[in-house]
């Protein structure tokens, strides 16, 4: 594989990671997680409390540090991120050179450079992490959510490292599922999905977050997809946060892009 660096790279590793996921404002502050996990909380408190936890904001925008690792190789850049919570995920590149838009219907990017870009649906995000995506997993995995609606089946709990160790109490034999759900605030600290048969593995770490008017926020995501012995690292990190501005999100495909076809 050629490493070399390139905007059309990066967006294609950053597609690979959503399959697997004002400016200067001064508001935002570190969260420390300070809380004393409990083994007195029962599966049922801790899952009320990571949803009660969950971001309420209209509009979010922010500067987000991509880096992406693949044996020996590192490569990255710096995004403008926006999001309309629910309908619009939105990532361009210095100077406009390449755009992707996210929304519950697409999954779409354009790069200048190579006069290239992709337009399809989440079929192929899912099969790559064997797992039906869509845009409200894609959006909670950004936001320290958990994936799935945890009233759906019954969970246990118990405390691990100072995390509440969450899982389904009848786990699927195709797919095992773990969240570590911080004492603190509630937002994950790790989210965990094995296939065993497929020998796929993804791994979800939230290093820190941050406080945006009373808005708690990933600050520092670190993911790790597996399948065999091939692994990819991404690092996400997400500065000058703002919510509940004004944002737009401009994107049209220029005529006569070749498609790219990503199998």
């Amino acid at each position: 594989m050629n490493f070399e660096l390139s905007y059309r790279k990066v967006l294609r590793s950053l597609l690979v990671v959503l399959i697997a996921s004002s400016f200067g404002c001064k508001s935002a502050k570190n969260v420390i997680a300070s809380g004393e996990a409990s083994n007195r909380l029962s599966a049922k408190q801790v899952i009320k409390q990571h949803q009660k936890n969950d971001v309420d904001f209209r509009t979010m925008q922010a500067k987000v540090r991509i880096d992406l690792r693949q044996g020996n190789k590192e490569q990255g850049l710096t995004f403008n991120y926006r999001m309309e919570k629910d309908k619009t995920i939105w990532l361009s590149a210095p100077l406009g050179l390449a755009r992707m838009m996210i929304t519950p219907d697409k999954v779409r990017f354009y790069n200048k450079q190579d006069n290239e870009y992709f337009d399809g649906d989440y079929a192929l995000l899912s099969d790559f992490v064997g797992v039906e995506l869509d845009f409200n997993k894609v959006q909670n995995i950004l936001l320290g959510q958990a994936i799935y609606d945890l009233k759906e089946e019954p969970h246990k709990v118990e405390v691990s490292e100072n995390s509440y160790a969450l899982q389904p109490k009848d786990q699927n034999a195709l797919l095992e599922l773990f969240y570590l759900i911080n004492p603190s605030h509630f937002k994950m600290d790790s989210l965990q999905l094995y296939q065993q048969l497929k020998k796929r593995f993804l791994q979800v770490d939230y290093k820190s977050y941050q406080e945006v008017k009373s808005q708690v926020i990933p600050k520092d995501i670190e993911i790790v997809a597996v399948e065999n012995t091939d692994e990819v690292g991404v690092t996400l990190e997400f500065k000058s946060v703002s919510i509940n501005e004004d944002v737009r999100f401009p994107f049209k495909i220029p005529a006569g892009y070749k498609e790219i076809v990503i199998k």
